[in-house]
């Protein structure tokens, strides 16, 4: 039997026991079913129904903090690739359905010939700090308002990172920034997301947000934080590495 990530949208089926989490499940064979081989020996497929009798599904977010980094990006590649699947079963050049190549993550189009690769969206990230505190902002969006955290946005087509990383922070609160630096990358399964995390220094310009994605910004120093994104994400990382240097 092969290994599975079972998958309910954006929920993972789990085994929680007082000593580890169970997230792979040996299931037998099931051609009906669609799944994505995610490492080798490891499948990512979707279902409602618990694969035990003891199974409880949680979301992939919460299987940072339970069972570390490294399942956590498992079970968010097995996201995103199925994802993928559900997203990409039609041809967007001429509308014929399109098949599974078998040689790499594709789907393929057998009437234009042209392939379909899982989409991946890159977003910048950046912790502006200006001396000892850092620019954190509250989103206008009831479903993030609850916390505080670094300014994000897509990069356009045709647009390098660092132009991402000064437009961004010029549209959403006002400010300019010089000596913009790459620091870390991390993959944000929900769906499809690459974050790519930058520091940047203050260097003119007053606070305005926005009022459309930004309700609110403001400078914290470190006996100051607000509530802040929790670890599983990388602005958290950006504000604890920044404050440890």
């Amino acid at each position: 039997m092969s290994q599975y990530i079972l998958l309910d949208g954006e929920e993972i089926w789990i085994e929680d026991h007082p000593a580890n989490i169970i997230y792979l499940f040996s299931l037998p064979e099931n051609p009906d079913a669609i799944k994505e081989e995610i490492i080798q020996g490891i499948y990512a497929r979707e279902t409602r129904k618990p694969p035990t009798a003891i199974a409880q599904k949680v979301n992939i977010r919460k299987l940072f903090e339970m069972a570390g980094p490294e399942a956590f990006n498992l079970a968010g590649k097995a996201h995103q690739i199925l994802f993928w699947r559900h997203t990409h079963q039609y041809c967007g050049k001429c509308g014929s359905p399109l098949i599974r190549d078998h040689a790499e993550h594709a789907m393929l189009c057998t009437a234009c010939k042209l392939f379909f690769y899982p989409r991946i969206n890159p977003v910048v990230i950046t912790l502006i700090h200006k001396g000892d505190a850092i620019l954190l902002a509250k989103r206008t969006d009831p479903g993030f308002n609850h916390f505080w955290s670094v300014i994000a946005g897509f990069v356009e087509a045709g647009e390098p990172l660092e132009e991402a990383v000064q437009r961004e922070i010029t549209e959403e609160v006002g400010l300019k920034v010089r000596n913009i630096r790459y620091i870390s990358s991390q993959q944000w399964p929900f769906p499809n997301n690459l974050m790519v995390g930058f520091y940047a220094e203050y260097d003119s310009g007053e606070i305005t947000p926005d009022g459309d994605e930004i309700a609110e910004a403001q400078w914290f120093t470190k006996d100051e934080l607000p509530r802040i994104p929790s670890k599983v994400s990388i602005a958290r990382h950006l504000i604890d590495s920044f404050f440890e240097m």
